[in-house]
């Protein structure tokens, strides 16, 4: 299997990310990276696509300092972690695999589990799967994909399929309310500097099934099914500004299935990525939720 692994150098600067990078192997000598910061409740964090553990760091300084240790694992193929340039490698449930083998590796026990887009599916199956190991859900922006997607989705799909050398940068940038730095631009842009290192970003759309009995579908509706049995607390927080998982109605399908679910949280004045817009308010969301669950 042919692998790219992305130059350290690449990772030298960016802005507000001096975290220190922590590596596993998996899968019998990939290397996947992951964050480990602070010490306390873990919190880990699943990110989506094109994007990687950068996309949280405005959430991890307040995580920590509120005695937070925040988990931030890159999927094979995305930051850190080396990449197969085989597009037919990856899956969806490859991607769970690796993830529960890198975070089975770590002592993380009564864990607040936090997804977004692609790590909704992955990580949500992955908290059903350990569900002793979880304390509670933070879900943004994120669905369970069993056959039917939105139109803003099927957008997007035709885009990532008629450009596989992926535009990170401007995909990013498209799906946020904020203008973003151009050093920010790069720092999205850092793991994929060639268009070999672009195949699990490239891949990732073609992944969600837009029909019944497409690969995925049954596992998402398990894990769906799973949710709607599922009594610990869970914070749904969406944004009020994006196409794909559109406010109130996306976060509204979770506060619905999930028996533990609180009302829906509104991110004011973010887009899809709302984590790059509006990081600090997220983290303070997961923070008040915490402190207004029952003993």
């Amino acid at each position: 299997m042919d692998v790219f692994r992305t130059p350290d150098e690449r990772f030298t600067g960016l802005p507000g990310f001096d975290f220190e990078p922590h590596y596993a192997e998996v899968a019998g000598g990939l290397r996947m990276h992951y964050l480990d910061e602070g010490e306390g409740t873990p919190v880990v964090c699943f990110h989506g696509e094109p994007t990687w553990s950068f996309l949280y760091r405005k959430m991890i300084g307040p995580l920590v300092d509120a005695g937070h240790r925040v988990i931030c694992p890159d999927y094979a193929g995305f930051g850190r972690s080396d990449k197969p340039t085989d597009r037919s490698w990856y899956s969806y449930d490859r991607h769970v695999e690796l993830v529960s083998e890198l975070l089975s590796g770590l002592d993380v026990s009564e864990a607040i589990v936090v997804v977004q887009d692609w790590g909704g599916p992955i990580g949500l199956r992955w908290a059903v799967e350990n569900a002793d190991r979880v304390a509670g859900l933070v879900i943004l922006n994120t669905g369970l994909f069993t056959g039917r997607v939105s139109r803003g989705f099927l957008q997007w799909r035709d885009f990532a399929e008629r450009n596989p050398d992926l535009p990170v940068g401007f995909v990013v940038g498209g799906a946020t309310a904020t203008d973003l730095p151009d050093e920010v631009v790069a720092a999205y842009e850092a793991p994929f500097p060639t268009p070999e290192s672009k195949a699990g970003a490239a891949e990732f759309p073609l992944l969600v099934p837009t029909e019944e009995a497409a690969p995925g579908a049954d596992a998402m509706k398990r894990v769906s099914d799973e949710l709607s049995r599922w009594d610990k607390p869970a914070l749904v927080a969406f944004s009020d500004s994006d196409p794909v998982f559109p406010h109130p109605r996306a976060g509204q399908v979770f506060c619905d299935l999930i028996p533990g679910a609180a009302e829906q949280v509104t991110i004011e004045g973010a887009a899809h990525f709302l984590q790059e817009d509006r990081g600090e308010r997220i983290a303070a969301a997961i923070l008040d939720w915490e402190r207004a669950a029952p003993e």
